[in-house]
């Protein structure tokens, strides 16, 4: 059991994991355009295998999102 936690755990420590948060709107091909550049990107410049490159993509609506003390839905 100790052998298969060590290399779980070392498996898990070099899987890098993104998160783009944006707010809601972009098109279905616009974010598996965005996934893939970003995979790309992190494998190029990380070294890490793409298979291993986790992305989050968190969409926000614009009464969640705020600047300046006010929502984008009240702009």
């Amino acid at each position: 059991m100790k052998n298969y936690k060590h290399t779980l755990e070392r498996r898990l420590n070099n899987m890098p994991y993104v998160t783009i948060k944006l707010l809601e709107g972009r098109s279905e091909e616009q974010k598996k355009a965005m996934v893939e550049k970003v995979t790309a990107a992190v494998s190029e410049t990380s070294g890490a295998p793409e298979d291993k490159i986790v992305v989050f993509i968190e969409e926000m609506s614009k009464n969640h999102y705020a600047v300046g003390g006010k929502r984008l839905s009240d702009q």
